[in-house]
């Protein structure tokens, strides 16, 4: 993608050249120097001033998937980000989305295993678990989801009770496309797992996700509420 470039300033000034570049997404790339000439009778210079989009500065999905990752990544899920951070991913995702292939839900690379890494909303993968008062007594030690050909998908939260007592918490629920974007996975009753304990509970869940992008190493979902959900492949 070409990078955009927009004059945001344009003025005649004597003898002096100015050539700014402005950063719209406060990245710290912008340079300012100048280029001066020697005086001429009755000679005009020209001050311009040029913006640049940062996020088309980093032309290709390989930089805005490098990007996106590096904001992600060790936050908890999303956890630790402010909200500014989550801003900022946003707009990176927005970015991505541009290069998904045609009909997501046909490509065969949403198959695999899948780390999530971040949610905007972070209690929503894992319910109480994830919520401020369940991360007090529960450590969450990782979150996969397991999406195997040609139906079926596995969640399971793996974490640590009261500092001491290992758990995990997993559904598994049947995969249904609702059109080349959406697809709707109906969950059986999640399973807990407690030390050696181990049951059932609870009841059927439903969920539906908009695939937004995926490659080799990332999967982009949005949901129905619109929590956006970033997956890295295992």
């Amino acid at each position: 993608m070409a990078a955009t470039t927009s004059a945001s300033a344009f003025r005649l000034v004597p003898s002096s050249f100015e050539i700014r570049s402005h950063n719209n997404n406060n990245f710290p790339t912008s340079k300012s120097f100048n280029i001066r000439f020697p005086r001429r009778k009755n000679s005009l210079c020209v001050s311009a001033s040029v913006s640049i989009s940062n996020t088309d500065v980093r032309t290709g999905p390989n930089d805005l998937v490098a990007s996106l990752l590096s904001k992600v990544v060790q936050t908890d899920g999303g956890v630790l980000l402010q909200k500014e951070e989550h801003k900022e991913v946003a707009e990176v995702v927005q970015e991505l989305q541009k290069y998904c292939v045609k009909e997501p839900v046909k490509c065969p690379l949403i198959f695999g295993e899948w780390d999530v890494v971040y949610c905007s909303q972070p209690t929503s993968p894992g319910g109480g678990y994830r919520s401020a008062l369940g991360r007090v007594f529960f450590k969450t030690k990782e979150m996969v989801q397991v999406v195997e050909a040609p139906d079926v998908v596995r969640n399971k939260i793996a974490f640590t009770a009261l500092g001491f007592l290992d758990g995990e918490v997993s559904l598994k629920g049947t995969l249904k496309a609702l059109d080349t974007e959406w697809i709707q996975v109906v969950f059986e009753a999640p399973e807990l797992k407690l030390g050696s304990w181990k049951g059932q509970y609870g009841g059927q869940s439903e969920v539906k996700l908009r695939i937004t992008y995926v490659d080799e190493k990332i999967r982009l979902g949005l949901g129905s509420r619109g929590s956006l959900f970033v997956f890295r492949r295992i």
